[in-house]
């Protein structure tokens, strides 16, 4: 294995999450927790929407062992309920991101965690472990995939970069080796898909792109399991994934600091319902609010620069549909002026077209790509507003590392009230049971009734 694992990083890599069993650092395993945390507060306020509870529903058709639990629902086979909760995770632009991948690990990894874990009833201790190192795999994935690159070819990287992520979570807690993790790596390379095409032609697919790569990764970690066999590179061999789903693949970041930088310090908690490439434009827009008491009679016209990505995916129109209000920065940027981005109210099918929003955005003449993001992107998510107003005054703002990233991220109390807002009703149960997961001798999602539909 040594020889092997020196030339080949996907090797090496399944080599080190591996033998990380029993080793993680407390403090990532604390992080963990709280990763935990946001994503059932997000899995829980998903439950309750249209296209969640198509997935549940498609889940609970599954036969098999209904070993475990949809998160507001019933039971399945653990590979459906993690398909389902990793749809109702990613439901509503409100799960966590690791920027510089430009992926949402918690959708992903947490819901296949929970729903693995609870069929071989195994430990909260052990479950949190698998939660690191599935989030340090599926970041490793989306950074040595070039992300920037791979996303404007048109490939959606939570999907995409998810499998690895769910497969790795999958292996720990199925005790793989290292070599049936690389297999595992190799076949989960065969099962990445998913496109930006939400992002041109609208469409729901966007929503059940985390419960698809949850779903698929424990399909690779379980074939790997049983002997089957995948790729030996799959992820950095010639024409392994970070090679042929990027133009600008850095493969050595798959390995690079192993055990010194790890995915799970650099986890943003979103505090705003939206991509969160477009959230330093939010935060611009809110802060001159803010500070000068903006009205939306008092502006003019509005014009905003952002990394290239949001120049060419987020400049749509945001009152085609909710998932169109979600993306659009001319949107959100009109939303930030007269509404309360962090209230997911504010994204309601009944709000996106209201007038006030509807004249506000088309004030937004323009979000230009420039340099200054680009340079810091996806790393730090920089961007700029600039509001003329009436009175012939011109305010403008720039934000780089948005609140809730690594640079400025939310304090324990803004994690918790997100939580209690998301969580409804179900809030002190959840929280007391993911509190109490460090210690807890099996892991089984407590039951709880679907929250009144949003």
């Amino acid at each position: 294995m040594a020889d092997e694992v020196g030339s080949n990083r996907t090797a090496a890599l399944a080599e080190f999450l591996a033998g990380a069993a029993g080793s993680v650092p407390g403090r990532l395993a604390a992080s963990a927790e709280n990763c935990v945390l946001d994503t059932i507060g997000c899995m829980v306020f998903g439950a309750s929407l249209p296209w969640a509870q198509t997935a549940a529903a498609y889940a609970q058709q599954a036969g098999g062992p209904r070993s475990s639990s949809i998160i507001c629902g019933d039971r399945t086979t653990a590979a459906m309920a993690a398909f389902a909760n990793g749809t109702a995770a990613h439901a509503f632009e409100l799960d966590d991101v690791h920027e510089e991948s430009i992926s949402h690990p918690g959708a992903v990894v947490v819901p296949a965690v929970l729903a693995l874990a609870e069929e071989l009833g195994a430990s909260g201790a052990d479950a949190l472990e698998a939660v690191v190192v599935g989030y340090e795999a599926m970041g490793r994935a989306g950074i040595a995939v070039g992300p920037a690159a791979h996303l404007l070819r048109g490939f959606h990287p939570t999907s995409m970069c998810g499998v690895f992520g769910a497969a790795a979570a999958a292996g720990r807690l199925l005790g793989l080796s290292a070599p049936q993790l690389r297999d595992a790596f190799g076949i989960a390379a065969t099962l990445a898909s998913g496109t930006m095409e939400f992002a041109s032609s609208g469409g729901q697919t966007k929503r059940l792109h985390a419960g698809r790569a949850a779903e698929g990764g424990m399909m690779a970690a379980r074939l790997a399991a049983g002997g089957f066999e995948g790729p030996a590179d799959g992820l950095a061999g010639t024409y392994g994934f970070c090679r042929v789903f990027s133009d600008e693949p850095r493969v050595e970041l798959l390995t690079d600091e192993l055990g010194s930088r790890w995915m799970l310090d650099e986890i943003t908690v979103k505090p705003w319902a939206a991509c969160s490439d477009i959230h330093p434009l939010i935060q611009a827009t809110l802060e001159l609010r803010a500070a000068y008491g903006l009205r939306p009679d008092m502006v003019e016209r509005i014009e905003a620069t952002a990394p290239t990505k949001a120049a060419v995916h987020n400049s749509g129109d945001g009152t085609a549909s909710v998932m169109a209000a979600q993306y659009s920065g001319p949107w959100n940027i009109a939303a930030a002026l007269v509404a309360d981005p962090a209230d997911p109210a504010t994204y309601g099918a009944d709000r996106i077209a209201d007038p006030v929003l509807v004249r506000l955005q088309s004030k937004v003449v323009a979000i230009a790509a420039d340099a200054r993001w680009d340079a810091t992107y996806a790393h730090k998510m920089g961007g700029s507003v600039r509001i003329t107003l009436r009175d012939g005054r011109v305010l403008e703002r720039s934000v780089c590392g948005q609140k809730g990233s690594m640079h400025d991220p939310l304090s324990a109390d803004e994690i918790e009230a997100k939580f209690a807002m998301l969580a409804g009703s179900h809030a002190d149960v959840l929280r007391d049971w993911v509190r109490a997961l460090p210690a807890a001798s099996r892991v089984a999602l407590p039951a709880v009734a679907p929250e009144a539909s949003s």
